[in-house]
């Protein structure tokens, strides 16, 4: 379905500049910009996944990764195709990167009360717009998120933080919750391996902070690439800079996409950052795709307050969102 986008500009010679991301595509007639998925036509910027999803599901909010945001209930996801970043990585790539995959692509057609709905009908207390690049399906997910606070439910983006402050601070009111990947803290390697830049995704953390916007960071950690002693310091020393109850997941990377000549993550590497978090003062870490590593900890007393197997909570020491152990608040949205 084909709808005018939101945040852009009209040039001469009917070129347009899209603000939507920190791209900032400057799209000729008839072309279409880096996601994929906003195309000019005619001197007007559209957008081609208006009410087109490629997956939805129902999901635990632990799969997003979430920890902290009402921990152990369920949440309604969607993607429609297309990305803003080109990560050699990427564990979504058939449907991230589909259309350069495919000329056509296939999709189905959900209105946004429809995806609410269904949100409702089953049991889900919050919708994430999640698997690919939220900020590339902005209006869809602008229009479901207004409808679905109309109806009490919470919203979530996945994101890689790449949107520009004006699309962060116009969904703001309506977005909850938000787990930012913070894929490395290299300019070289955001230019290489993910075709962008830093220092917008380090606003958008920052941002979504001050807005008040519950925020976690996910990192996944690529033997080689991003897992230098310093650049892991200086990863989590960003990260509690912005706030010390950010919690921070670490990712074991498996081989995938286009890093099949990659090896997996060696355990001791995660281990090394989680100390490096812990050096750097972050209250909460975990660390993803291994056996362990998802329980949440009192910070002040040390003791086990959720205990997760996979993404199922298995005990809860929790007394509403204190500490059942020395009474300490938890930090999050619980």
């Amino acid at each position: 379905m084909l709808k005018e986008a939101m945040f852009y500009e009209k040039l001469e010679d009917k070129i347009v500049r899209c603000n939507l991301c920190s791209h900032q595509c400057k799209i000729l007639p008839s072309k279409i910009g880096v996601c994929g998925v906003r195309q000019n036509i005619e001197g007007t910027l559209n957008t081609l996944v208006y009410g087109e999803v490629i997956a939805n599901n129902v999901d635990p909010i632990e799969k997003k990764p979430l920890y902290h945001f009402y921990p152990g209930t369920k949440s309604y996801s969607i993607a429609a195709k297309g990305c803003n970043f080109k990560c050699g990585f990427c564990q979504n790539w058939q449907i991230s990167q589909m259309s350069e995959q495919l000329s056509v692509v296939p999709g189905y057609e959900i209105s946004p009360i429809e995806i609410v709905l269904d949100a409702e009908k089953t049991k889900c207390k919050s919708i994430s717009y999640t698997y690919t690049e939220p900020t590339i399906f902005f209006e869809y997910a602008y229009d479901i998120a207004k409808l679905a606070k109309e109806k009490g439910m919470h919203n979530v983006f996945v994101s890689n933080g790449y949107m520009t402050e004006k699309a962060l601070k116009k969904i703001g009111p309506f977005l909850d919750a938000i787990n930012i990947d913070l894929k490395s803290f290299s300019e070289e390697f955001y230019i290489t391996v993910c075709k962008g830049h830093l220092n917008p995704v380090l606003d958008s953390i920052k941002l979504a902070k001050d807005m008040g916007i519950w925020v976690e960071i996910t990192t996944l950690i690529i033997p080689g690439q991003n897992d230098s002693q310093e650049e892991l310091r200086e990863i989590t020393e960003f990260i509690a800079g912005v706030g010390k109850d950010i919690p921070w997941h670490i990712n074991r990377f498996y081989p995938n996409y286009k890093f099949l000549d990659k090896e997996p993550t060696p355990i001791e590497t995660l281990k090394k950052a989680y100390q490096l978090g812990k050096k750097a003062g972050l209250r909460y870490i975990y660390m993803g795709n291994v056996s362990r590593g998802s329980d949440t900890y009192c910070y002040k007393c040390h003791e086990i307050l959720i205990q997760r197997i996979g993404f199922d909570i298995v005990q809860n020491n929790l007394d509403k969102d204190k500490c059942s152990f020395c009474g300490e608040i938890l930090d999050g949205i619980l």
